[in-house]
């Protein structure tokens, strides 16, 4: 069983390696995201794609695979998966991953797990074509009985289970888009009501408190997203326990196309962390982001102009050891203890079709698990 640690490192899973029925739908029998991988090309003089994962093209589900992944997060210093977590007005979405291949896994106790419900618009840009507005699939503000039903399939089926991650002994379970949200409920009122009610069963089921987390930023990044503003006023109001950010580029324009630097962003993205403390009244839990480069999701044969999301400028030279960089500069951060527990989130195990991704590819191998283990050390 993966034990308390100085540092928990908990880094974003991306669950569109597997075959899914909605899916199959809109792209056909046995589409996975590896498509959009697999077909990638360089886009500017300089680009590197397509990037070739070292394991190859791996079925997510399957718990032989799975295991490789938790082994190899675990033995490299990371604390917990945060599966992006799918459910719309009609039930599930990409949960294969976790409840086939993670929670069937030999070895899942060496490896914390929890959710953030990634509550987005679902919109048609796998790949994305130049025009806009994109085609919605799936809308995620959904409405108070579809919400009951998911919280309920979570506490039946997650937060039993000895892997699932708490935080201060709270059920650590974390929230895209509070916009959505609050939209899909009926407003503010309702909204308080009906988390406070998720908390009541997720106690009366003898599992203890919820730790309820908020994903933030200052800028839209994917189609239809909305930011929050009165953050701290919101948050109170709703009852939520500590907030945190999904990726860098929420919060930082990337100011030069078709590249910006890593090493200039991420000076600027670090420097957040202070700001973010000091503006936030609840914990701010800090982000690293391993990348940037969304050009896979755009259809290869449009020109690559810098159009907004996927059409947008990428991070260069993000190099392992720029990475490293990164790495203490969070540690140096969370050691002056102004929040805690000392937690920070990863973008991200394997967002390979947005470039942030810890797993192993052809050009780097290791370097970049291996850039946290060399900071934080072994599990």
């Amino acid at each position: 069983m993966a034990g308390k640690r100085e540092y928990e490192i908990a880094v974003y899973y991306f669950p569109n390696y597997h075959s899914d029925e909605r899916n199959k739908m809109t792209h056909g029998d046995g589409w996975t995201e590896w498509e959009l991988v697999k077909h990638a090309r360089p886009r500017f003089p300089g680009h590197h794609q397509p990037k070739i994962p070292l394991w190859g093209y791996e079925d997510e589900s399957d718990p032989e695979v799975m295991a490789k992944k938790i082994q190899t997060a675990s033995s490299h210093g990371i604390s917990s998966f945060i599966f992006d977590w799918y459910w719309y007005e009609d039930g599930p979405f990409l949960q294969r991953a976790l409840e086939e291949g993670f929670l069937k896994a030999e070895n899942k106790d060496q490896l914390k797990f929890a959710l953030m419900w990634a509550n987005h618009d679902w919109v048609d840009i796998h790949p994305a074509p130049r025009n806009k507005p994109y085609n919605e699939l799936y809308n995620g503000a959904v409405s108070e009985s579809a919400l009951i039903n998911a919280t309920n399939h979570m506490i039946e089926n997650y937060f039993h289970h000895p892997s699932y991650w708490r935080v201060e002994n709270g059920l650590y379970f974390s929230i895209y888009e509070l916009m959505n949200l609050i939209k899909g409920l009926g407003g503010l009122t309702n909204t308080k009501r009906v988390l406070e009610d998720f908390r009541v069963r997720v106690r009366n089921a003898g599992l203890g408190e919820l730790h309820l987390n908020a994903v933030v930023w200052g800028a839209e990044i994917l189609p239809n997203e909305q930011k929050v503003e009165n953050v701290n006023q919101l948050l109170d109001q709703l009852g939520f326990d500590s907030i945190t950010s999904y990726v860098w580029i929420h919060h930082n324009e990337l100011d030069k196309f078709p590249t910006t630097s890593y090493a200039s962003f991420r000076e600027c993205s670090t420097e957040n962390y202070l700001e973010f403390t000091n503006k936030y009244e609840l914990p701010y839990f800090p982000n690293v982001t391993m990348g940037w480069d969304s050009s896979p999701r755009t259809i290869q044969s449009d020109v690559y102009q810098n159009l907004g999301y996927p059409y947008m400028p990428i991070l260069s030279e993000n190099t392992p050891q720029e990475f490293t960089i990164a790495l203490k500069d969070v540690k140096v951060f969370l050691n002056k203890r102004l929040t805690n527990p000392k937690i920070f989130t990863i973008n991200a195990w394997n967002e390979w079709t947005e470039g942030s991704y810890l797993e192993p590819d052809t050009v780097h191998g290791m370097g970049y698990l291996e850039a946290i283990r060399d900071v934080f050390g072994e599990a």
